[in-house]
Order: C-alpha cells, then sequence, then structure tokens
C-alpha cells in the first residue's frame, strides 16, 4: 500500500537511482577490466623492452660464450632487475638451463615456460605460472653476429605486481565514481522535486482516477467549458462549448491561439480580454448565451481563465413571448379600465337624459375599435400575428403612441415559421416604441407586413430621434441597446432570424424623421425546422 501511495516524483526519483548506480558500477566495471588491460599491456611491453636490452647487452653474449656464465650474468640480471622495477630476469642457455635468477638456488636448473618461439629467433610475450606465480613475461634470442641463437632472456612481472599498480590507482576511480553518483542523485532529486511541484504530489493511481472522474464530469455537464492558459491559447473545451460555439468534435481546437480559431466576435472579445464577467448575454451566431469569465490561480500563479457559457436562446425568447402577454395583459386591463369609465360616462348621460350624446360616444369607441380590428385580422390572416399586432396597438394606446398598420399590409397562409415571424415583427416594433417614449407628440409608430412569391417583407417605422449610422452595425452584431445593462437583444435576435434565412435588413432615416427599418425574408423551398421550445 506504501508503495501505491508514492507519488511519480518519489516513484521516478527511485527509479533514477537505481538506474544511474546500476550505470556507475557498470561503468566502474568496465573502467576496471579496461584499466586492468591497460596495465597488462603496459607491463608485456616494459617487460619485452627491458628482454631485449638485456639480449642486446654485448657482455651477455660474452658470458654466454664463457665456461661459467652465471658468476657474471647473476650479477648484472640481479642490478637490472632492480633497476628496471621487473619481479624476475632470466638468463638462459637454449636448453633451459638458468644462468640468473632471483632465488640463487634456482639457477642451473630448467627454465619453467614457453620458449619455442624464442628458440626460432622470434621475441614474445606470454602469461605463464613459474617459480613465483603467474607472471607477464616477455623471452627474447641472444644472438651471435652471425645470427645463431646462444641463449635466451626472460624477463616478468608478476600478477601480484600488477595487481598492486591496478590498487594503486583504485582511489582515484572510486572517487570519480562517488562524484558521478552524487551528482546523478543530485540531479534526480532537483527533477523530482520539479515534477512533484507540477504534479502536486500525486501518484500515479490518483492522477488516473482524476483524469477519469473529470474528463466524465467535464463531457456530460450541460454547460459550456473552456479553459485558457496565460497566453490566450485554448487548454481545454468540453463538449458543449464545442456545440455552442459551431465546432465539430474533428476541429482541432488544443493549444491554438484564441485569435485564430474564428470564435463568434463577442465571445473572442470577451476571451481575448481576460476580464470578469457575470452573466453577460452575447451572441454567438444564431444563439444567446450567458457567459461567466474569471482569472485562476494556483500558489499565487496565474494559471488561466476560465469561461462558462450556458445557452439562453430559447429562454430569451420565451422571455420575450412573456414580455409581450404581459404587455398585452397590461394594455388589457388598462382598456378595461378606460372601457369602465366610458360606460358610466355614457350611463350617465343617460340617467341625464341627453341620450342622444351617450348613443354618439359609445358608437363612436365601438367604431374605432373595430376599424383596427377589421384593418388587422383583414390584412393579416395568420392568428397569432394578428393578435400581437392587435396587443402591441392596445400597448402602444397604454404608453401614448398610436401605432399604424400600413392598409397595404397582407399576409396570407404561412409563408415562414410563426415563431421567426413574430420575433421579427414583435421585436422591431417594440424597438419602435422604446425609440418614440419620451419624445415630443405626436408619437407613432407605422408597421407593414406583406408577402411576395419570393420574400416576406416587414417595415416599420417610428417617429424618433432616429439611430445613428455608425452603430447601426453594433445594434445587429452585438446586441448593441442604448437601454440599461443586460438588455438589448430584440434587434440582435431579429439579425439572428434574417441570418437564418440569408435574408437583408436596411436601416434607413426617412426626411420626416425617425428610424425605418426594412427586413426582407426570402421563403426557401425548404422551411428550416425551427426549435423546440423548452416544455
Amino acid at each position: 500500500m506504501s508503495r501505491r501511495r508514492w507519488s511519480i516524483a518519489g516513484q521516478l526519483f527511485a527509479l533514477q537511482v537505481l538506474v544511474v548506480s546500476l550505470l556507475v558500477v557498470a561503468g566502474m566495471t568496465g573502467a576496471v577490466l579496461l584499466a586492468r588491460a591497460d596495465v597488462r599491456s603496459a607491463a608485456q611491453e616494459e617487460v619485452l623492452a627491458v628482454a631485449e636490452a638485456v639480449a642486446r647487452s654485448p657482455d651477455v653474449a660474452s658470458a654466454l660464450g664463457s665456461p661459467d656464465p652465471a658468476t657474471t650474468l647473476q650479477p648484472y640480471a640481479e642490478s637490472t632487475r632492480r633497476a628496471t622495477g621487473t619481479n624476475f630476469i632470466v638468463v638462459m642457455a637454449p636448453d633451459r638451463t638458468r644462468y640468473s635468477h632471483p632465488n640463487p638456488a634456482l639457477i642451473g636448473q630448467p627454465f619453467v615456460g614457453e620458449i619455442e618461439p624464442a628458440l626460432a629467433g622470434r621475441a614474445f610475450t606470454t602469461i605463464n605460472v613459474g617459480t613465483l606465480g603467474e607472471s607477464v613475461r616477455a623471452v627474447v634470442p641472444v644472438r651471435t653476429e652471425s645470427g645463431a641463437v646462444i641463449g635466451l632472456v626472460s624477463v616478468g612481472i608478476t600478477t601480484d605486481a600488477i595487481n598492486r599498480k591496478l590498487f594503486a590507482q583504485a582511489p582515484a576511480l572510486l572517487a570519480a565514481t562517488a562524484a558521478a553518483l552524487a551528482l546523478a542523485a543530485a540531479g534526480s532529486w532537483l527533477l523530482s522535486r520539479r515534477l512533484r511541484r507540477q504534479t502536486h504530489g500525486l501518484g500515479p493511481a490518483q492522477i488516473t482516477r482524476m483524469y477519469e472522474y473529470y474528463d466524465a464530469v467535464l463531457h456530460s455537464v450541460r454547460e459550456g467549458l473552456l479553459v485558457l492558459t496565460p497566453d490566450r491559447r485554448v487548454a481545454l473545451i468540453n463538449d458543449e462549448a464545442r456545440r455552442l460555439l459551431g465546432l465539430t468534435g474533428a476541429d482541432p481546437v488544443q493549444e491554438r491561439p484564441v485569435a485564430d480559431l474564428g470564435f463568434p466576435p463577442a465571445v473572442a472579445d470577451l476571451l481575448l480580454s481576460g476580464r470578469a464577467a457575470h452573466d453577460e448575454p452575447m451572441l454567438a451566431g444564431d444563439r444567446v448565451l450567458v457567459a461567466n469569465q474569471r482569472a485562476t490561480s494556483f500558489g499565487g500563479r496565474a494559471v488561466g481563465t476560465v469561461l462558462t457559457l450556458r445557452d439562453h436562446t430559447e429562454l430569451r425568447t420565451l422571455a420575450s413571448e412573456l414580455d409581450s402577454v404581459r404587455g398585452l395583459s397590461e394594455a388589457l386591463q388598462a382598456q378595461a379600465h378606460e372601457s369602465a369609465n366610458r360606460l358610466h360616462t355614457v350611463l350617465t348621460l343617460v340617467e341625464l337624459g341627453r341620450t342622444d350624446e351617450a348613443v354618439q360616444l359609445a358608437t363612436a369607441e365601438l367604431t374605432l375599435a373595430q376599424q383596427l380590428t377589421d384593418r388587422v385580422v383583414g390584412a393579416v390572416t395568420e392568428p397569432a400575428l394578428a393578435a400581437l399586432l392587435l396587443g402591441k396597438s392596445a400597448q402602444a394606446g397604454e404608453r401614448g403612441v398610436e401605432l399604424v398598420v400600413d392598409p397595404e399590409s397582407r399576409l396570407d397562409g404561412h409563408p415562414l415559421p410563426i415563431g421567426d415571424l413574430l420575433t421579427v415583427v414583435g421585436n422591431l416594433v417594440d424597438n419602435a416604441l422604446e425609440a418614440v417614449g419620451g419624445t415630443e407628440p405626436p408619437r407613432q409608430v407605422r408597421v407593414y407586413v406583406g408577402a411576395t412569391e419570393r420574400e416576406v417583407q416587414v417595415r416599420v417605422g417610428d417617429s424618433g430621434p432616429g439611430l445613428d449610422p455608425a452603430q447601426v452595425t453594433d445594434a445587429f452584431r452585438r446586441g448593441w441597446s442604448t437601454k440599461s445593462a443586460g438588455r438589448g437583444l430584440g434587434l440582435a435576435l431579429v439579425g439572428q432570424v434574417v441570418s437564418r434565412y440569408d435574408g437583408k435588413v436596411d436601416v434607413t432615416r426617412p426626411a420626416a424623421g425617425g428610424t425605418l427599418f426594412s427586413v426582407r425574408l426570402p421563403i426557401p423551398a425548404r422551411l428550416p425546422i425551427p426549435r423546440e421550445s423548452p416544455t
């Protein structure tokens, strides 16, 4: 269990120490073997050089021809051995009889070891076991001027002596090994410390579990999530964010700059700014999104920015419809109140015996109401759109605004989905009512709705102060508004419908003043499937 709880940094440190230790041990072993081979090679070269020097000495050749060679050769060989630091110098006859040896008792006895190549006139080195133990030795022939072999010289260094030379180098080798181990351990510790900071001391099992849980959560939440690095690159994006931003699963997003991904302008501006946002509405294609953004940090260090997105398209549509219904309800209440006042006036006139004036007043009110109803219903056979215009007319009357439906208006059947028509007409009328609010009388809003074989036309004009042409683009693209924060999506919703049908919207300022919005929506051969409202 303790091994399972080891952090990745701890496991990596232990693994690195083990690997480095094995490498250092292997390297030390190799260095020892190479040093041993070098020492032996140097010993072979040394004994061969000493043997050739002794064999070429005139004194040796002269002594070999004397009646008692040992008398001369033993002192000469020993002095040379001590001078060169070798372990033995043996001068012998071709029949192996020794004339010199470090152990005088062995003089006169046969030499132990290989000498055949030297008898053939060729110097050589070999490793043999003799009276002094295993040794590296060289055997060189002693020749006369005519080239005849009259004796042999063997010079050797024992293996024990070679090993002592090798052991003399051991402290330096051990010091280098210890330094390498210390340096590798320090490097491993620094690397593990950095990795511990990066993984927050978590083990592999914990990281795997966290990844599985977080991945499951990110892909299952119904809220779009987008995480950016401090340099404004996408670090993480979940499935809902891809859907809301119009990205497919095949679009490469991770590690790419936000500016290169073609996000909707409002979303891209918010991401690039890095500012905090709380329930901020914005447009993304044909969707109305609510965004929340905040910078994140860990241990006082900025790690990026987190953006969450919620789809409020249907909610905004329903809210707009609810506002229309609420306005209609308030208008009906006001009309009921006004009707009650007029009814009391008529009754009072009757009680006062002024029946002609009572009939005239009641008839005039009924005529005006019936004319408005007949004009709207006669021009627009779509019940929902006709009801919307009647409601807006009552709402306009409550605000002291005259809503005029163009007598040329005509809309039969269902050329487009009624939801889209209500969105366009309702929001344009609401915008016009807002524009004329607070202006000097007469306040008027004019509406035209018509259709040809190819398109539906909607025109809504007002007598307000007029919209600055420089603000038209922002009014549709960004949901710009002169009203208080959190509103101003009416024209943006109109722009969404126009974009969905590849239509056209024109904003002009007539000579008479005010603003005229003209919308043209082509009638497609196959109508778009409207989104279902939430139940």
